[in-house]
């Protein structure tokens, strides 16, 4: 999994991409490419059609190096974002599309969309909340045990266990048309 990178760096890599240098995008690439990768393939389930969002996005990148905005958020995020519109898009056109009516293809983008928030959510969390849902939800503990095995007490078990579902929870209240990372010519302003 890509780690988070401090803000100089997300500022050293977009100023690089601005000039032009390939070496930037390659370990660009190297870094976030199996997270553009997983996420698309959260919203696709398909091989093929997620090798291809996993190029728009960097190909993206390349192209409009300027739609990053460090201050916006970091880099990993903005590629997590970009990678999921994209892959929602694709779904939107894509095989099978044709014969859903529009209210079940956005059932099934909803559904889609919040699973894959919902991962990158905890992915994303910080990681004594994720640790606390792992040990809880993968190795069945209670927060006792976990308490126990983490060394702390039980109280901040069970802050830890809470914190971290209310953040899992808000991935229900995503929509995938929310304003994210925007494609070359996209001027950022929705509907009034």
């Amino acid at each position: 999994m890509a780690h988070e990178t401090p803000p100089h760096w997300d500022r050293s890599m977009r100023r690089r991409l601005r000039e032009g240098e390939a070496a930037a995008l390659a370990e660009l690439y190297d870094r976030f490419a199996p997270l553009a990768y997983q996420t698309a393939q959260r919203v696709l389930d398909d091989e093929a059609a997620t090798g291809e969002v996993t190029r728009e996005v960097f190909a993206l990148i390349w192209e409009s190096p300027r739609d990053f905005d460090p201050d916006r958020g970091p880099m990993r995020s903005w590629i997590a974002q970009a990678a999921h519109r994209l892959a929602v898009e694709r779904l939107r056109g894509g095989p099978g599309a044709e014969g859903a009516s529009p209210a079940e293809q956005d059932r099934l983008i909803r559904a889609v969309s919040t699973a894959a928030r919902a991962d990158y959510i905890a992915a994303a969390m910080p990681a004594p909340l994720r640790e606390a849902l792992e040990l809880t939800w993968s190795q069945r503990q209670n927060y006792r045990e976990m308490a126990r095995r983490l060394g702390i007490t039980e109280a901040e078990a069970r802050r830890r266990l809470r914190l971290g579902l209310q953040l899992l929870s808000s991935a229900a209240r995503y929509s995938p048309d929310e304003a994210g990372p925007r494609r070359p010519g996209h001027s950022g302003q929705e509907h009034a």
